[in-house]
């Protein structure tokens, strides 16, 4: 490795990585569940008769379900581990996963999506807290990006078993196996990666981090030594002791309440770097693109190809950043990535002040369709490579061990609740005005910039409890942290 952050740093043994990998499993299930229903909408709204209104609201509440499984997450995993969490969120996608596939009305329809959204909820905030504490200072960023690999991943997953299930069926509304319709067989379907979720859950080990919170220093111990053998184990122990001492000193344990707006300082930058991530409109691309691919041409029948192409972009681009990362560190890739977006969605804005038609007949007249369509893949790129899976690093290393699972939570129910306000606005104002509500998303991308400028220091290389102290208030008690030789480089 060529950066300084990792330089000289040993290597990383594979129990790591594996369990890096079946902890971001959690995050497969998040971008399964936020996709799946996207080849299923129209059966589902044929089979129930539902109104354009109540649609989106079937689409939607699962991202309430979201926010709230999110904000419960840090409270499970603080009382009963981090592992409880994931198999409590495992089974609860288990359930909704059936029940969706096999619901009777409207009402049992949303009901098991809620459940379902409970459990992505959970799943999304214990992933990120449990990679980064039990991954080494020098690849943590790499590691911790796995969770929006996996994400995409998912998505894509969701999209090509979409198209598998409709094509067999001749429709989402055909009938497939065992007389169920093939857009039940979609959402039954998310079983599979819930059961595997739940078994990996079984085989993982605790979270030292939480161990050490807990008193059980020898459990820690025993489990630092399986995964960075020959290390300084007793150094690790003693930076998490210390860093809980030193919050206690600042804080009440397990508060988040602060003098800045009821919140500590720290929790408004996780609250901020998850609600950016969403303001800028990566979802709009991912929910509502049927709108933009025929407006430079594509026909409706190609919509779901073109998904299923960008959800592959999606995942090349984020290696990319897993590649980078640890090298250049997290504020260059994220000040990067938010001009890239802030500029293509500028140009999106621009390209739809010259549209004609309305609604869904809309189109782009002589070269603006091709700039949009270059625009909207330079877009997809810069949130890939950067905002996409840096908000789920930096969310992870922020926080002050004793607050982690709980403000990771809030930060990560604040990101839920940002996606359910973009999914439900963007059909009302992009009725209003394409080129003002593209020009909106690029607003926000320009402030993430200015955000990351002046609010986000860089912790690459940094321990979690090296990292937390760069957030501490000025004239706040600081417990000095023991410096080895390795962590000034």
């Amino acid at each position: 490795m060529s950066s300084s952050s990792t330089e000289g740093a040993p290597p990383v043994s594979r129990k790591v990585i594996g369990l890096a990998v079946a902890g971001a499993v959690g995050g497969f299930l998040f971008g399964f569940d936020s996709s799946v229903v996207n080849g299923a909408v129209d059966a589902m709204a044929d089979e129930f008769v539902m109104s354009e209104a109540v649609t989106g609201f079937a689409v939607a509440v699962a991202l309430l379900g979201c926010a709230a499984g999110a904000y419960l997450a840090g409270k499970v995993a603080d009382r009963y581990g981090r592992i409880p969490a994931m198999k409590i969120g495992a089974l609860l996608f288990l359930v909704s996963a059936v029940g969706t596939g096999l619901a009777f009305s409207v009402w049992d329809l949303v009901f098991w999506r809620l459940v379902g959204g409970l459990g992505i909820g959970l799943a999304s905030v214990i992933a990120p807290a449990y990679i980064s504490e039990i991954s080494p200072r020098h690849v943590r960023g790499r590691l911790a990006s796995l969770q929006q690999l996996a994400i995409t991943t998912g998505i894509f997953a969701a999209l090509l078993s979409d198209a598998v299930l409709a094509n067999s069926a001749g429709g989402a509304g055909g009938m497939l196996w065992l007389g169920i319709e093939a857009w039940r067989w979609m959402f039954i379907a998310c079983a599979i990666p819930a059961a595997v979720y739940g078994l990996i859950a079984f085989r993982l080990p605790e979270s030292p981090h939480f161990l050490v919170l807990n008193g059980k220093e020898d459990q820690a111990r025993t489990i630092f030594q399986r995964l960075i053998p020959g290390d300084d184990i007793e150094r690790h122990i003693r930076e998490i002791r210390e860093s809980i001492q030193q919050e206690k000193l600042s804080t009440k344990k397990g508060s988040l309440r602060g003098n800045r707006f009821g919140l500590l300082p720290v929790v408004w930058i996780g609250i901020i770097l998850s609600v950016l991530q969403q303001f800028v409109g990566i979802n709009v691309i991912f929910y509502y693109s049927t709108t933009l691919w025929k407006a430079v041409g594509f026909q409706e029948k190609d919509s779901l190809t073109i998904s299923v192409a960008t959800s592959v972009t999606n995942i090349l681009v984020t290696l990319v950043a897993i590649a980078l990362v640890d090298r250049i560190g997290r504020r260059p890739i994220l000040l990067t990535g938010s001009i890239g977006m802030a500029v293509s969605l500028a140009v999106m804005a621009l390209a739809f002040s010259s549209a004609t038609g309305t609604g869904s007949e809309i189109s782009l007249p002589g070269a603006w369709g091709p700039v949009a369509l270059v625009a909207a893949n330079v877009f997809v790129i810069s949130f890939g490579a950067s905002w996409g899976p840096l908000v789920w690093v930096l969310l992870g290393e922020i926080f002050p061990s004793r607050i982690r699972a709980r403000a990771l939570g809030l930060a990560a129910a604040a990101q839920w609740i940002a996606n359910f306000a973009i999914t439900l606005s963007f059909p009302i104002m992009a009725a209003g005005s394409l080129p003002l509500t593209y020009a909106m998303y690029a607003a926000f991308a320009a402030a993430s910039f200015f955000f990351v400028m002046f609010k986000v220091p860089e912790t690459n290389g940094m321990s979690l409890e090296q990292a937390e102290t760069l957030f501490v208030p000025k004239g706040a008690p600081v417990a000095p942290l023991p410096v080895t030789s390795d962590e000034t480089k």
